[in-house]
């Protein structure tokens, strides 16, 4: 294992990587007190070697890795790949392809519902991975031998998780299953963090246009305000704040100062100021512009239907071993139940044949669920 702490290392042995069909790769980062994360180490391994690079290195030019992540040769391999992706997004603007992430791969044969790493690599290869410096502080100079020795194992333990992986996949003829999920974790789509958008994010279940508009506003003007002073969201305003805002549309700094989400004193401050004005935009907006809100589904019949929904979700996950979570969310039932045509995973490609077929006859009274000898069973109906 090397540290590789300048340019020239870096570029030889990216080289060297790119001649390989497969490669591993991991990143270590911070980002508690930004809104970017600050890439500090990066964990690359092929079958012949692995190294530690050292991202926060004096002068080191990361083209050659940048470069390696889109050479369209190698076949790059992460687990819980969405974070070490956006950090390159952020970083060059690009998007590492092909990917194989292990953490999705895991759950499509059934290991549970996003897995983590040490218990895959125990589950797979026998060895209880060391999580001594799971939490440690990658920004601090120098790296220790056990920070080097930790951080390479994490790609080295993967090369045998993804040929274990793989090999499983194709032997169950699920390869094409995983390949669906990396066009989503690769999409552009997936990084897009435009302020414009960043309403969609927020969990508040605004009931009206009104309500609807001032949240698109509030929140956009977070993730500027966010973006241009590098912080985390909740450092300008949490969630159930932009939420409150968003239903008592507070026009005025005196109607802001009301709102006990906020501080006391906050509407007499310069972001207390831009939200009311953010306010007044979003009730300035053309209503008929707007999404459409969907209505609550919240009637006793349509629960109903959602539970039964959840008990052939879990029949379908155990009897093919595949995890329920990357077949089906609560949030894709509630919308099946509302919508035969809802745009969810669980209607499109594998998932349909899978469960989305099923699930739609099971709530159009095609089919049905019953208890026989102690267990649920389906029963088509005519």
């Amino acid at each position: 294992m090397d540290l590789i702490t300048t340019s020239a290392e870096l570029a030889s042995v990216c080289a060297r990587l790119a001649r390989h069909p497969v490669i591993t790769v991991d990143t270590e980062f911070l980002r508690e007190t930004t809104y970017y994360p600050l890439l500090c180490v990066i964990q690359l391994a092929s079958p012949d070697e692995a190294v530690v690079v050292d991202a926060l290195a004096e002068g080191i030019d990361l083209k050659p890795f940048f470069a390696l992540m889109s050479n369209e040769n190698v076949l790059k391999v992460f687990h819980a790949a969405r974070q070490d992706i956006e950090i390159i997004w952020h970083q060059a603007g690009l998007i590492p392809h092909p990917v194989f992430d292990t953490q999705v791969a895991a759950m499509v044969l059934g290991h549970g519902d996003s897995i983590a790493y040490d218990a895959l690599v125990e589950r797979i290869t026998g060895h209880r991975p060391d999580k001594t410096h799971r939490f440690t502080d990658w920004s601090r100079r120098p790296l220790t031998a056990e920070q080097l020795e930790y951080a390479v194992a994490d790609v080295t333990h993967l090369r045998d998780v993804f040929a274990a992986l793989d090999a499983d996949l194709r032997k169950r003829g699920r390869s094409d299953w995983v390949s669906e999920e990396m066009e989503v974790l690769t999409s552009p789509k997936t990084y897009d963090f435009h302020p414009e958008r960043a309403w969609e994010r927020l969990k508040s279940r605004v009931r009206k246009p009104k309500d609807l508009a001032v949240l698109m506003e509030v929140a956009a003007w977070r993730e500027q305000e966010a973006q241009s002073r590098n912080i985390p969201r909740s450092r300008v305003l949490k969630d159930d704040a932009v939420g409150d805002i968003a239903i008592h549309a507070p026009s005025s700094p005196e109607r802001l100062g009301a709102l006990r989400s906020l501080p006391k004193g906050f509407e007499r401050s310069q972001w207390g100021a831009d939200i009311v004005a953010a306010v007044q935009r979003g009730l300035a907006r053309d209503l008929r512009s707007l999404p459409r809100i969907e209505k609550p589904r919240n009637n006793s019949n349509g629960a109903a239907t959602v539970e039964l929904l959840k008990v052939l979700l879990r029949m379908t996950s155990e009897r093919h071993a595949v995890a329920s979570k990357v077949i089906a969310t609560v949030d894709d039932l509630e919308r099946i139940v509302a919508d035969d045509g809802a745009d969810v995973g669980a209607l499109h490609g594998w998932r349909r044949e899978l469960f989305g077929e099923a699930a739609l006859a099971l709530k159009h009274g095609r089919l049905a669920l019953a208890i026989e000898k102690g267990s649920v069973v389906r029963v088509e109906r005519t």
